[in-house]
């Protein structure tokens, strides 16, 4: 695909067209994953590639992190869970297939345990309240079981031949990319001072702890109360027992974003906001080494029809007006000067993002008059995403 710099007939710098479908047929990417902020589209314009990938030849499964479930409502599925779901009604004639399937974050964390402790162990780690809190509520525990999740699905996929692209869908807001931060925060957490003072009693004689660890855990007994207190010190014994493999698995997967066969999609509206925050995630991918394969701009405007330029229809309704105030003409003509000036708006973001990030293919694809809650309607995005390329 082009990355040069290209000049549009305005006069504004537009960027080069990302090649949606070269993209999907390149056998040597096997994961894609779409970020974004909230409200952009980002999971409509994951599950629109995956469906059409999947309609191209290859078998796909569509994981999204997002926790709204529109992704079940628009493939026809009851719902998604932590297991994939075929999609039915995919057409089958070039041989492809897909998968859909929603993260379960605390299904996913213990998974986790139960693959890496005793029965007995993982029973006594899953009853913990600690732990129960932990996989249910504790902040970044679904960017933690994102990467974890994503690192099986590869792995199994490599092992089983089951799937030869992965499309992941992820949470909105700056937090899309905090999965890249997961083993770095785990990797904190785990090696904190805390954790270790009360790793403290099974990893060493007591007499090498002092009278400090004694008045440190007479004030926690105070505070929490005995029980709790060993409550604690289970679970973060059986953490640092249990959680080092997942520290290991998360590095891996994190080089895997970084491989050549990963693409990253920057998702965004036209608007200020969604376009600072893609620079963000464009700046952020680029500072980290993780392969972009270019940015989708959802629901643009579509140009009125016709070769009327704003001011023109601007003035034109406003000399019909003044002859006849109830003129549905003169209101037809400001309907299309004010589409035509968010045309020229949305350009001008776009030139704007286009010039400070020259090198970033782009795809844009117009809003459609009602929401995409079906295969067909997901079948026309990935149709104009391809547009958009070509």
């Amino acid at each position: 695909m082009s990355t040069r710099t290209r000049v549009g007939p305005t006069g504004l710098t537009t960027a080069p067209a990302l090649d949606v479908d070269r993209l999907l047929d390149d056998r040597s990417v096997g994961i894609i994953v779409c970020c974004g902020s909230g409200g952009v589209g980002k999971t409509t314009t994951a599950a629109a590639p995956a469906l059409r990938a999947a309609e191209r030849g290859r078998t796909v499964v569509v994981l999204t992190i997002d926790p709204a479930r529109r992704l079940a409502q628009s493939m026809g599925i009851e719902s998604l869970d932590n297991t994939p779901r075929p999609v039915t009604d995919v057409d089958p004639a070039a041989g492809g297939s897909l998968d859909a399937m929603m993260l379960d974050m605390k299904r996913t964390f213990d998974e986790v345990v139960e693959s890496q402790a005793s029965p007995e162990k993982a029973q006594q780690i899953l009853e913990n309240p600690f732990y129960i809190a932990l996989s249910s509520s504790f902040a970044g525990t679904q960017e933690y079981m994102a990467m974890e999740k994503l690192g099986q699905i590869h792995a199994d996929a490599r092992r089983d031949g089951t799937y030869d692209l992965i499309v992941v869908d992820t949470p909105p807001s700056r937090s899309a990319l905090d999965f890249l931060d997961a083993p770095e925060r785990l990797s904190s957490f785990l090696d904190g001072r805390f954790i270790k003072l009360m790793l403290a009693p099974a990893k060493g004689p007591a007499k090498l702890l002092g009278a400090g660890f004694s008045l440190i855990t007479n004030a926690l007994t105070k505070v929490l109360g005995a029980q709790v207190l060993r409550d604690l010190q289970t679970f973060v014994t059986a953490i640092d027992t249990v959680f080092g493999g997942f520290r290991q698995r998360a590095m891996r997967t994190y080089a895997l974003l970084q491989a050549d066969g990963t693409a990253f999609l920057v998702v965004a509206a036209p608007e200020p906001d969604a376009l600072r925050e893609a620079a963000y995630f464009v700046e952020r991918l680029s500072e980290d080494a993780m392969p972009l394969a270019g940015l989708v701009v959802n629901r643009a405007s579509a140009p009125p029809s016709g070769d009327l330029s704003a001011d023109e229809a601007m003035a034109a309704g406003q000399r019909l007006r003044a002859k006849d105030p109830a003129s549905v003409t003169a209101g037809l003509l400001r309907l299309h000067a004010d589409q035509s000036r968010s045309v020229e708006r949305e350009a001008r973001l776009r030139a704007g993002f286009a010039k400070a990030h020259p090198q970033v293919p782009t795809a844009v694809v117009p809003a459609l008059a009602a929401d995409v809650h079906d295969l067909s309607g997901l079948r026309r995005i990935g149709a104009l995403l391809a547009d958009s390329g070509a």
